[in-house]
């Protein structure tokens, strides 16, 4: 294995670290940012929807951007701007500004998502073998990372627009460094403009479905465990605190031990194993009778739902020559999910109660199970990870 391509793979898991740390710097000053410019819980609510939705809207836009110039020109722009729009959002002194600047920070990062991914799989496929977990491992520890740096930030009373500026000071120089370490996406520039406009092949669309579900789980679980923890189970403020924590450790745990697990039993038997390990961990959430038991239940959701998006990012990238485009849409797919699951659990909430309403995410983790079911077999394993990579050169010469 030669060394520049060690060098791409370092840098794309960097790449993944850093964007889970700016992301996470948001997530964790959000009340932060509230109390700064005095905002609603509905404000807030709102601040949110708009950052998921400029993301969504250029991850949908993506598929002729990559298909035009690829994953590591698209990060080379994208990834600095998105540190210099967080920097913006720390900054804004009004509502509508903060609205403008987590809109900006949303579509940055969604052009981000979309490319490393797409860079991902084209390291994965140099290499010939799976990769896309571990570099999904890097989104969790730069997650971790962000509440363990908010956290000190915060007992350290370092105000939000400090701490965020910072981050985004830190991470830009980083970001600029590593766009050196990028590959080029596998593909030549005439077949690039036709690549964004054609059609995408209906395993790609299954694929989309299946990061929808995962999304789902992971917002679903985000945003709802806190109080399911203390208003369900009656678990002290500190306690319940913890979920969230415990579940991203969980998913690094799976994602760290995922490229292995890929490769002894490839990635659909992975799928219809996880989509079925989920639905149970998550019914032991949900029938738990104390929060330990259900803290304890968390992390093991955590190792289940852990490999399921970028398994299927990864089978997208293996559709085509160019996989930005097919990335793109199924990236797309699965933000909707994302966006859609913490409100759809917010109405059935209040119609049936949280418990019940947190079922979705068993029904979720069963869906997963039976879409996996329809994929090919082939195109799922690591042999065909080599047998792309070899027809590619065979091309190249």
């Amino acid at each position: 294995m030669t060394r520049a391509l060690r060098t791409a793979r370092n840098g794309a898991i960097l790449t993944f670290v850093l964007a889970g740390l700016l992301c996470g710097s948001m997530t964790v000053r959000i009340p932060a940012l509230s109390d700064k410019l005095g905002l609603s819980e509905a404000s807030v609510g709102v601040t949110l929807l708009v950052w998921g939705l400029g993301a969504l809207v250029t991850m949908q836009a993506m598929r002729g951007v990559m298909a035009r110039f690829g994953s590591r020109s698209v990060l080379r722009v994208g990834a600095p701007l998105c540190a210099i729009t967080l920097a913006l959002l720390a900054l804004a002194p009004t509502f509508p500004l903060l609205l403008a600047a987590a809109g900006l920070f949303g579509m940055a990062f969604g052009a981000v998502d979309v490319a490393m991914n797409a860079q991902g799989s084209t390291v994965e496929r140099s290499y010939g073998r799976p990769l896309m977990n571990g570099m999904h491992a890097g989104w969790c520890v730069g997650a971790i990372s962000a509440g363990l740096i908010g956290t000190a930030a915060i007992a350290a009373g370092l105000s939000v627009t400090a701490h965020l500026t910072l981050v985004s000071l830190v991470a830009l120089p980083l970001l600029v460094g590593i766009s050196r370490t990028y590959l080029p996406d596998p593909v030549t520039a005439g077949r690039a403009s036709s690549a964004g406009r054609r059609r995408m092949p209906a395993v790609v669309y299954l694929l989309g479905v299946i990061a929808f579900c995962a999304f789902m789980v992971e917002g679903t679980v985000a945003d709802w465990n806190g109080l399911y923890l203390r208003d369900v189970l009656g678990a002290p403020e500190a306690l319940a605190a913890l979920g969230y924590p415990i579940f991203e450790a969980g998913m690094l745990s799976g994602r760290l031990t995922g490229d292995r697990v890929r490769r002894r039993f490839g990635a659909r038997g992975m799928l219809v194993t996880a989509g079925l390990t989920t639905a149970a961990t998550f019914t032991a959430v949900l029938t738990a009778p104390t929060a330990p038991v259900a803290l304890a239940a968390m992390l093991l959701v955590g190792v289940a739902v852990a490999t399921v998006s970028p398994l299927a990012l990864s089978l997208a990238g293996e559709t085509a020559a160019n996989p930005g485009p097919a990335i793109a849409q199924t990236g797309a797919m699965g933000y909707a999910g994302l966006l859609l699951g913490p409100v759809t659990i917010g109405f059935l909430s209040d119609a049936t109660g949280l418990r019940t309403a947190l079922g979705i995410a068993v029904v979720l983790g069963v869906l997963i199970t039976l879409v996996a079911r329809l994929l090919p077999r082939r195109g799922t394993t690591t042999a065909h990870l080599q047998e792309t990579r070899e027809q590619e050169l065979s091309m190249a010469a």
